[in-house]
């Protein structure tokens, strides 16, 4: 694979717990994405078009989960808190540390 590509959120470190990853998430609540799809390969250009994408589909609800409609909402919650439950176990931890 080229150095250049992503290597697909299910590679991704910390089970996915990366900005790049939350993009993918957030394209699988808003169905700009299959939640099959983990975009390993994609060049940094296709990650950059989708990450306006999923801004754009944010905007209406101010980017916040809580004023998403209740089924988008219940989708939102499923997908984080699997990617929670797999990143703890591929050792991502939620506290920050002095450099984040």
């Amino acid at each position: 694979m080229n150095k250049n590509t992503y290597i697909g959120i299910d590679h991704d470190i910390q089970g996915g717990m990366t900005h790049i990853g939350k993009v993918i998430r957030d394209a699988w609540v808003f169905d700009l994405l299959p939640e099959t799809e983990t975009c390993e390969g994609w060049l940094p250009a296709q990650i950059h078009v989708l990450y306006e994408k999923v801004y754009a589909a944010w905007e209406p609800y101010a980017h916040l989960p809580s004023r998403l409609p209740p089924e988008l909402q219940a989708k939102y919650m499923r997908i984080q808190e699997e990617a929670i439950t797999r990143g703890r176990e591929n050792g991502w931890d939620p506290e920050l540390g002095d450099d984040d």
